[in-house]
């Protein structure tokens, strides 16, 4: 009986089997998904081009306001403390006393608003120990909000006072407010820091990045109840 012959596959000439090509319709759905994403690539990278020429922008930013902090004259017990969150308060009003603690004689300390303005946060109750100097409460003034911007130093030469300042609120993405730029401090916030990254020479204290705070005035506000601390995004117009 003969011997069955057997055909071994082709082989290339460097020893190893031939590649298999991709399908035709593989080929095709990789070319389109590649297609999408440059175009995706390039059409960002235009968008952030186009916006960066006019404006420069932050989400370093947040509602501020000229603050007053009720501060504890003495350290004592709290008493005649009847300051709530939503209370109004004005210049040298008698907010409470703060009583000493101890025997024989106990004087009391009246604690006075050295400004105007509404509470918004309150950190002490009636019959509570406080120690001098303590915040007890901090008040704003409401009428007078303003944003204050940290900008980094590489793009500050772009910004000037009464400059147009477009404002997005977080907590109010769908209404739009605006306002104006009224002041750049002087200096910028920053400091070297003793802890290199971990890909640099470790004698080389590296520079961290710096901010300059800008002051913006609220101008048009829809009427949003806004708040000091609210995070804000703000596109600041170069021209």
């Amino acid at each position: 009986m003969n011997a069955t012959e057997v055909v071994a596959p082709p082989v290339c000439s460097t020893g190893r089997p031939p590649k298999r090509e991709l399908k035709r319709s593989t080929r095709i759905g990789i070319m389109i998904v590649t297609a999408m994403v440059t175009l995706q690539v390039l059409g960002f990278g235009g968008t952030y081009l186009l916006f960066s020429r006019h404006y420069v922008s932050t989400d370093n930013a947040q509602v501020d306001g000229d603050r007053v902090d009720i501060n504890a004259p003495t350290s004592g017990l709290l008493t005649d403390w009847t300051v709530g969150q939503g209370s109004r308060v004005r210049p040298n009003q008698v907010l409470g006393h703060v009583r000493h603690v101890g025997a024989g004689l106990q004087p009391e300390q009246t604690i006075r608003s050295e400004g105007s303005g509404t509470v918004a946060v309150r950190t002490v109750v009636e019959g509570q120990y406080v120690v001098g100097g303590q915040t007890l409460a901090t008040a704003y003034d409401f009428d007078t909000l303003y944003v204050t911007a940290r900008v980094n130093e590489t793009e500050i030469g772009d910004v000037h006072p009464g400059r147009l300042v477009d404002i997005k609120v977080d907590a109010f993405p769908d209404t739009p407010v605006s306002g104006i730029v009224t002041q750049i401090q002087d200096g910028a916030a920053g400091e070297f820091t003793i802890y290199p990254a971990s890909n640099e020479d470790p004698t080389n204290p590296q520079k961290i990045d710096q901010y300059v705070p800008v002051r913006i005035a609220l101008t048009v506000t829809n009427g949003l109840a806004l708040v000091p601390g609210m995070n804000v995004t703000v596109h600041i117009h170069k021209t």
